[in-house]
This record gives C-alpha cells, sequence and structure tokens, in this order.
C-alpha cells in the first residue's frame, strides 16, 4: 500500500472541510448583510451562494473530494418593504431590502454545521485505521 494511497481519505476530507468553511463565509456574509439596503455598488446586498465541484486527481482521473467552483449572485429580487420615513426610501415609499431570507441561511448553516461534522468524523476514522495498522506492525 503505496503512502498516497494511505493519506487519501485525509485529502479527501480536508477538501470537504475547505469547502464548508468557505461556504460558512459566504453565509455569514449574507447575514451580516441582510439589512444592508444600500452597497457600493447601487441599490441593496444581493445574496451570495456558493458552488462546489468535483476535485479530480490529475493523474488517476478519479475524484478525490470537492473543491468550490464559484461564488455566485442571487438573482432574485430585492424584497420591497413601505417605509417612507427610510431614507433609501423611493417616490412611492418603498425600500428594496437585500433578497436574504434569515431562516434559509440558518438552514444552510446547519447543513454546513452537519457536513463540516462529517468531515471530522471521517478523518478521525481514517487516523484511528493507520493507529491501528501501526500497533498490529509494532
Amino acid at each position: 500500500m503505496s503512502e498516497e494511497c494511505i493519506f487519501t481519505g485525509f485529502r479527501i476530507s480536508a477538501t470537504g472541510l475547505s469547502a464548508q468553511r468557505k461556504k460558512m463565509d459566504v453565509i455569514a456574509n449574507n447575514m451580516a448583510n441582510a439589512g444592508t439596503t444600500r452597497t457600493v455598488e447601487g441599490g441593496p446586498y444581493k445574496r451570495k451562494f456558493i458552488t462546489f465541484m468535483p476535485k479530480i486527481n490529475p493523474k488517476t482521473g478519479v475524484q478525490e473530494g470537492v473543491e468550490v467552483k464559484g461564488i455566485s449572485v442571487d438573482p432574485a429580487a430585492p424584497r420591497m418593504i413601505y417605509d417612507p420615513t427610510h431614507p433609501d426610501a423611493d417616490k412611492k415609499g418603498y425600500v428594496a431590502y437585500p433578497n436574504v431570507n434569515t431562516i434559509t441561511e440558518m438552514v444552510d448553516m446547519l447543513q454546513v454545521v452537519r457536513a463540516y461534522e462529517a468531515n471530522v468524523t471521517a478523518l478521525n476514522a481514517a487516523k484511528e485505521i493507520i493507529n491501528k495498522s501501526l500497533d498490529i506492525v509494532r
């Protein structure tokens, strides 16, 4: 059994941990800007989401984890709320708020936590297998 084969499980879980951390960063940014009605680009903050793609080993052509494909902007329209006293209200008194739904973000956050935990469990299992193998050799 080659050294590369032994550590494949570690690399796969590490890619999952890294990808989930990046997804959590995007979710946190969405949550932090859920009330931002004015951005540098103009208009309200627009929700962002992350997409993943398989990470392929160039030597073997086999999938060995996941990587971030990109961060995209949600094309959904902003939420329009009537508040004529708001400084960003339009002529009709409506304010464009970000298309961020905090409940959706919380559900996504729970999914990220579960995926992160699963990758940590897989790393610990791989470590335990290696330790048991070393115990047998001793």
